[in-house]
């Protein structure tokens, strides 16, 4: 992750002593929609969020050349923990009906391969299967139906898996935790680690409504968590950051290491392809016995992080999809031919004024560039919502609860919701900058899970990059040749060719 510099820093870490001593802990059996506590008491319910709304001063044009991207929020766990109910209910039960190839590499060809197409086969809990059904899948997803058996079997099997967005991952591994615990142990037995403390608290929410019907609990180990040092935490299932969980397991000595039984990585490209939580997440696979069971799972991996996967998960069934299969099939992608930054703004109020369905998400590339576009959007009298690395955790939760409501049409961020952020009726997302990595190259994983905020669900999506040069209109084309997907060019300016575009 890209360190962020200035002052952000300094406030940041102001913030977090603010927050010091906020424990983020739920029990899951006693609430489908539990709220983050506060010190060691009982967790408090409808405590109130940050007032919500877009500075509307102007704000200087941003020079975003030579700007670092924001990424991903940890590094050193950079995050903030706030009194705050969890995201709403998230995973719908409408999946993308992906026709795309499973590849499963084992160690050993001859194995068999099982798949299941219900969830009866699974032969699980009947007080899981309720969970599972009353959130509304009626039978596995493609990925599940490979995942699940793998994830599930006795002895447990290592798994290092590729899953496109939407495609039900997220339940398939918090299925398989609440598999692996014993809920009449009162102690740590499965931890799940996510780079954010958005993306922990969303599958938090996942394993809340699947457990429902379960004695099992859960807490979270974010950074502003207070613990009693040495007392061993009697939740089965704990769920955090890297930096928070290392501390919880080496430093405060709170979780046995030798007693987890299922060691999950969400998100594993982003944390084990950055320097600190790479690090963090090998120290505490370190203290791990060599029959925890280790997963992976992601929607993208590129070769050097998979070199690196299969290095520190011991014997992995590896599952990934093909290269030209890795772009979802009902997103349509365009670019839009634009010639200076004023131009780019002029287009994007074209396309908020000619596209009424659903919602949109716009990825700028800096934190600051998307605070002056939005200040600027709200100038000219839209309504917009913001969330970047600035926002404190209430201030992201309330943004984003007003967003799903409807209650804003537009939504300008950064990297921090590329990941993960599922919003139902996002139909249109636009790359306002094309997404760069630290060498200015364009980051083909940032930019699949971008788009892949909308398209969800089995519904049609939108795609739309802004070019404002040679040098982005290249970046089009890598993309166009890595994916293997046409990104056709839209005329922003014509409302006739908008809405064709969107009907074709």
């Amino acid at each position: 992750m890209s360190a962020l510099e200035g002052d952000w820093g300094a406030a940041l870490d102001q913030q977090e002593n603010e927050l010091s001593g906020k424990v983020s802990k739920m029990a899951v059996k006693e609430s489908v929609t539990p709220s983050v506590g506060r010190g060691r008491g009982r967790p408090k319910e409808g405590q109130s969020t940050a007032a919500v709304g877009v500075a509307s001063q102007p704000v200087a044009t941003p020079t975003t050349r030579d700007a670092v991207p924001e990424d991903g929020e940890e590094g050193g766990e950079k995050t903030m923990v706030a009194d705050s109910s969890l995201f709403n209910h998230l995973l719908r039960t409408k999946l993308v009906d992906s026709k795309n190839t499973v590849e499963v590499q084992r160690k050993n060809p001859n194995s068999p391969l099982y798949s299941v197409k219900s969830f009866e086969e699974l032969h699980l809990h009947p007080d899981l299967l309720k969970g599972v059904y009353g959130m509304g899948f009626n039978r596995p997803s493609k990925i599940q139906e490979q995942a699940l058996p793998i994830l599930l079997s006795d002895p447990p099997c290592n798994l290092i898996a590729q899953s496109q967005s939407g495609t039900g991952k997220t339940a398939a591994f918090v299925l398989a935790m609440l598999s692996r615990v014993d809920p009449s142990k009162h102690h740590p037995q499965v931890i799940c680690l996510s780079p954010t403390f958005d993306l922990a608290q969303q599958t938090g929410n996942v394993l809340t409504h699947m457990a429902q019907y379960l004695s099992v609990n859960m807490v979270y180990a974010v950074r502003g968590s207070r613990v009693d040092a040495r007392v061993e935490r009697q939740e089965q299932i704990v769920m955090g950051t890297a930096g928070t969980m290392l501390d919880w397991v080496l430093k405060k000595k709170v979780i046995d290491a030798k007693k987890i039984k299922m060691f999950v990585l969400d998100e594993a490209d982003v944390m084990i392809d950055q320097q600190g939580q790479q690090d963090q997440t090998i120290r505490i696979q370190r203290q791990l016995s060599k029959e925890c069971q280790m997963v992976l799972f992601s929607a993208t991996y590129n070769e050097e992080v998979m070199k690196f996967a299969s290095m520190v998960i011991p014997d992995p069934v590896i599952m990934r999809l093909k290269r030209n299969e890795e772009s979802l099939d009902n997103i349509k992608q365009f670019y839009v031919a634009c010639t200076s930054e004023e131009a780019k703004f002029d287009a994007l109020c074209n396309l908020y004024g000619v596209i009424s369905i659903g919602q949109a998400m716009v990825f700028c590339h800096t934190k600051k560039s998307a605070g002056w576009l939005a200040g600027k959007m709200h100038q000219e009298g839209h309504a917009v919502a913001l969330i970047t690395g600035e926002s404190t955790i209430e201030q992201r939760i309330a943004v984003l609860n007003r967003y799903r409501e409807g209650k804003e049409k537009l939504l300008i961020t950064t990297n921090l919701c590329a990941r993960g952020i599922d919003v139902e009726q996002v139909t249109v997302v636009v790359n306002y900058d094309i997404p760069m990595d630290v060498h200015r190259q364009v980051d083909f994983e940032t930019y699949l899970h971008r788009i892949g905020r909308t398209g969800r669900f089995g519904r049609s999506g939108l795609a739309i990059n802004f070019v404002d040069g040679r040098r982005t209109m290249e970046m089009v084309k890598k993309i166009e040749e890595h994916f293997g997907r046409k990104i056709s060019k839209m005329e922003i300016d014509d409302p006739d060719s908008i809405e064709q575009a969107v009907a074709s």
